[in-house]
């Protein structure tokens, strides 16, 4: 048998309200009843003091038959069973019961051990420990009360008694009242008690199933539904948002998970439909990849055969250039042919910048490295090239970060990578403003970079990708277009990189990273720069 949420709540509750009503009438019944007790206590003991008091006088006068009468009318009251009169050397001088009138009572029964617990008899003792329950011979429960009769000053100095001054007390008025008035009013008390319990939690169950049904079970109802509808594939449904907290928090929760669903569902059906063409994008990347491994093989070759035409002309280019400038300063030399000398001169020099150009381009030199401040190499770059026409509108603005490490680099080669990029960078701003240099730490701490920012004419998108091709040159009858692709093969000898970034009217950006540990390789790098720049100087 399965139970609905309601029904289950709504029993889990009745359980435990029904176990604190019992648990709270059981104790609510027990101390009613130990009051009633007291309280039934309480008027036997009144009853038998006004006896006492109502039948002083009357002893005093030794007026036995008057004490009797008054006694045997006070028996005759509803509740009472009987009552005896005691005197203290046990004997029952008078009883209702006429049957006992005359016996002496022994110490030891309950109507005398109260006082008589031990061999001196108290002679004052509470009224509780002068109560006693039992049954009497109809099996009806009943309870006795002892009251003691002292002997006051009015008794010792009677003429018409004889008790003498040290007696304390002259008897004992016993009274047997019946509990069965308490106990059928307890019992009228506990059924009542029962039902209001009933009542309460019939009540109580009406409620929670009420409420519940308005609060949790439609709510819940209107989730499930639209679970249902989800698990067919509809997205587009939503839950209200309901009154209660839980609940609100439970549809909101939903309805969040309902969209990210929408979203993800319409992220799969735009990658389906964008998937060849990202297949497309990646085969375009796996093809230029392979590209430039063929450059690379090809640049290789291209070394190789460099190489051999490089050497092969530097003989007779020496040749020339030493014997044209020993006929240049001859002073048998024709005036007039000494300009066509100086063409010679300078030309053959020229070929033999582009032949060193070449050699450098085709060798791989091997760095000497040694620990150096890149900070003190970019200072010795610019001592170098400041000087010169280009840079007389340029400001040179330099920003060192102030943690910079030394590493371990070939200073000499460095040098040369950066005496080109400056140079490249001035001679591209033709109308001059600032050249930035910055020198930071990247954001792992594992690179140093260093960036060469221009205001110059840019670099046009299509350039961008051949600038570091050997022989790729944008300066008309200027330079060979080797020393970008020297540079570079420098920096990959250190274990770095060469990034660029320009745009056409605003300036170029070349960054490299030299790696601090220089067994770090190329893949480990990472390209994005961090670290507070603290300016330096300006030039």
């Amino acid at each position: 048998m399965h139970f609905s949420l309601i029904t289950k709540i709504a029993i889990a509750t009745s359980i435990v309200l029904l176990v604190c009503m019992v648990v709270f009438t059981q104790l609510n019944f027990n101390n009613l009843q130990k009051l009633m007790i007291e309280n039934a206590v309480a008027d036997s003991d009144r009853l038998s003091e006004t006896i006492i008091s109502s039948t002083h006088n009357q002893m005093l006068e030794n007026n036995l038959f008057g004490v009797f009468q008054m006694i045997n009318e006070v028996g005759k009251q509803k509740g009472v069973i009987h009552i005896r009169l005691i005197s203290k050397t046990g004997r029952i001088i008078h009883s209702t019961d006429e049957n006992e009138v005359g016996r002496l009572l022994d110490k030891k029964t309950e109507a005398c051990n109260m006082c008589h617990e031990s061999e001196t008899p108290q002679v004052d003792v509470s009224s509780m420990n002068r109560s006693r329950f039992f049954k009497d011979s109809n099996g009806q429960e009943v309870m006795g009360l002892a009251k003691a009769i002292y002997n006051s000053e009015k008794c010792y100095t009677a003429a018409c008694h004889f008790h003498p001054e040290s007696f304390k007390i002259l008897g004992v008025l016993d009274v047997i009242t019946s509990l069965q008035p308490m106990r059928e009013l307890m019992e009228s008390y506990r059924y009542k008690l029962g039902a209001v319990t009933v009542l309460i939690i019939a009540a109580i169950w009406a409620s929670i199933t009420f409420f519940m049904m308005i609060f949790v079970n439609s709510p819940i109802k209107q989730l499930l539904y639209q679970i249902k509808m989800l698990s067919k594939g509809e997205l587009d449904g939503t839950v209200p948002t309901f009154s209660s907290y839980e609940l609100a928090v439970l549809s909101d929760s939903f309805n969040r998970m309902t969209q990210n669903l929408r979203k993800a569902r319409s992220e799969l059906e735009d990658w389906a439909h964008t998937l060849e063409l990202r297949v497309e994008d990646r085969t375009n990347e796996l093809k230029k990849v392979q590209n430039q491994l063929v450059r690379s093989e090809k640049l290789a070759s291209l070394g190789e055969l460099v190489a051999g035409i490089a050497h092969e002309i530097n003989n007779p280019l020496t040749g020339i250039l030493m014997y044209a400038s020993l006929v240049q300063h001859d002073d048998k030399l024709n005036p007039a042919l000494k300009s066509d000398l100086a063409i010679i001169v300078r030309e053959t020099e020229r070929c033999a910048r582009i032949v060193n150009g070449l050699l450098d381009f085709s060798r791989e030199k091997s760095p000497k490295k040694k620990l150096s401040s890149i900070p003190a190499i970019m200072n010795a770059t610019l001592s170098l090239v400041k000087s010169q026409s280009i840079f007389l509108n340029i400001n040179i603005v330099t920003e060192f970060a102030a943690d910079l490490q030394e590493i371990s680099v070939d200073p000499n080669l460095i040098e040369q990578v950066l005496v080109n990029m400056v140079l490249n960078a001035g001679q591209s701003m033709h109308d001059g403003g600032d050249l930035h240099l910055r020198i930071n730490n990247s954001e792992d701490n594992k690179f140093i970079v260093i960036e060469i920012a221009d205001q110059g004419c840019g670099i046009p998108e299509d350039n961008l990708k051949k600038i570091f091709d050997p022989f790729f040159t944008t300066k008309e009858n200027k330079g060979t277009g080797l020393g970008l692709s020297v540079s570079y093969g420098i920096i990959e000898s250190h274990g770095g990189r060469i990034e660029v970034q320009s745009e056409v009217g605003k300036g170029t950006t070349f960054t490299i990273l030299l790696p601090v540990d220089q067994e770090t390789t190329t893949n480990d790098a990472r390209n994005k720069p961090a670290g507070e720049l603290v300016p330096d100087d300006h030039i």
